[in-house]
């Protein structure tokens, strides 16, 4: 996206996001020890599982926020809606798997 594009179709700020990125770098950190301590199995899965969970979170509050901002924006126009729900049909594919 160039510069011009950012001032005519502003994306939301997603800053209130990295708290909870910076957690998930620390439950990921703590995950990296366990398993040069050979730590339980479970134990580190659990972990794993923790940092997937918060990770999802982020992913669907970004999610909303681009359909509440930049999906919705884009309705203004045939052309940029339907740009948008091709964008939207892509991202959502990529999300299968």
């Amino acid at each position: 996206m160039t510069e011009t594009d950012k001032t005519s179709h502003p994306c939301p700020d997603h800053s209130v996001e990295i708290p909870r990125i910076n957690r998930a770098i620390g439950q990921l950190e703590g995950i990296k020890k366990m398993i040069s301590e050979y730590r339980y199995c479970p134990d580190i899965l659990i972990q794993l599982r923790a940092v997937r969970s918060a990770i999802r979170a982020v992913e669907s509050s970004i999610l909303k926020n681009h359909l509440q901002s930049c999906v919705a924006q884009s309705f203004a126009s045939d052309r940029e809606r339907d740009e948008k729900l091709k964008e939207l049909k892509e991202l959502f594919d990529r999300f299968e798997n």
